[in-house]
């Protein structure tokens, strides 16, 4: 299967992606993912101003054939939520790069670092 993987993002080993902006990290779930996933019928988000810790859950993603949760890429506080995504929950199947999850101001930036590149991504997913 072919998985779309852009170079300018950041990933974790659970499949999500991660967009650096300044002190904030936009974050969703790869087309890996959602592939994977298959129809995704609902999505659960923490409230804003939720505290996160690197690699904890912060929501779940359901689709038809299972319950997955979510892990925060970085350390932080949840700054805003793709609230579309709650009526639309299948906008993650149709366009995983553009269906933001949540954003989050990071507490400590130096954790992008542990991050995977798209190469290394890409290794994760063969």
């Amino acid at each position: 299967m072919a998985t779309k993987i852009p170079e300018n993002l950041k990933y974790t080993k659970e499949h999500e992606w991660a967009l650096v902006e300044g002190k904030n990290l936009t974050v969703g779930i790869t087309d890996f993912a959602q592939s994977s996933l298959g129809d995704i019928v609902y999505v659960e988000l923490p409230e804003i101003g939720f505290e996160l810790k690197k690699d904890d859950p912060f929501g779940v993603v359901e689709s038809i054939k299972s319950v997955s949760d979510l892990y925060s890429p970085v350390s932080g506080k949840v700054v805003a939520i793709n609230s579309d995504l709650q009526d639309a929950p299948e906008k993650i199947n149709e366009t995983a790069y553009e269906s933001w999850l949540i954003k989050i101001e990071m507490s400590s930036e130096a954790e992008v670092a542990q991050l995977l590149d798209s190469n290394n991504y890409k290794s994760l997913c063969e």
